[in-house]
């Protein structure tokens, strides 16, 4: 009897070992594919795709400042509101409409009030300056009358030269339009430079993984033309590789 439970104990101590064998070599079986099936679906190529346009700004902020200088502030302001006047007419008579035309008022330094320098050394007290501004989507109207400034000159008005704060600006406002065939363009472009890569490593391309549309950027095409613009946006785009 003895014999024969041991016997019985001894087949299923086997049994139990042989099983366990089993189901390790299924497991480590199991867990190399799915390793490898891992490693196929996450090969990959990252790509950029590429969108330019040019076009022709669509708005123009164009301020015009000038400048006078007094004894007199009495004088002064009158002198500034007078000029003031003449160039708002000079740009009625170029064709901008009152809705496009805005005047700041004076702005007024008094020479020997500044903490700097040799107040007795200055030789009209005051100085001041004032801006006159146009607003309008006539572009081309406003780079034709920038050529006629030496007309205000002419008068006796002394233009201010273009710093950071008097800079006429260029705008492109219609962003908008070109966005969705941008987008189209820059994913067209970046799926034929990964079509190349794959086709080079012996792969086909699959299905896209992970895509960034980028910014847009709008800049000046060049400091020539500030007046046309460069729009471009930059895509990344992920793309799965299949063998």
């Amino acid at each position: 009897m003895n014999d024969k439970g041991n016997a019985t104990t001894g087949a299923a101590m086997l049994l139990g070992v042989l099983l366990a064998f089993g189901l390790g070599l299924l497991g480590y079986q199991l867990t190399g594919g799915l390793e490898h099936f891992r490693g196929a679906t996450e090969r990959v190529v990252t790509v950029k795709g590429l969108a330019e346009r040019e076009v022709p700004a669509d708005t123009a902020i164009w301020p015009i400042r000038f400048d006078a200088a007094s004894d007199d502030l009495e004088a002064l302001y009158a002198t500034l509101e007078r000029q003031s006047g003449q160039v708002a007419a000079f740009l009625r008579e170029a064709g901008f409409g009152a809705d496009a035309i805005s005047q700041s008022a004076p702005a007024i330094t008094d020479r020997r009030a500044q903490g700097y320098g040799n107040p007795n050394a200055q030789d009209l007290r005051y100085a001041g300056n004032a801006t006159v501004t146009v607003y309008t989507q006539d572009v081309e109207k406003v780079r034709e009358s920038m050529r006629r400034l030496t007309e205000l000159g002419r008068q006796g008005i002394a233009i201010s030269g273009q710093d950071y704060g008097s800079r006429t600006e260029f705008l492109y406002t219609g962003l908008n339009d070109l966005k969705p065939a941008m987008i189209e363009e820059a994913t067209r472009n970046a799926r034929e430079v990964a079509a190349r890569f794959a086709e080079d490593s012996e792969s086909r391309l699959g299905k896209i993984r992970t895509a960034n549309q980028g910014l847009f950027s709008i800049q000046d095409r060049d400091s020539n033309t500030p007046h046309i613009k460069k729009v471009r946006v930059v895509s990344t785009i992920e793309y799965y590789l299949v063998d």
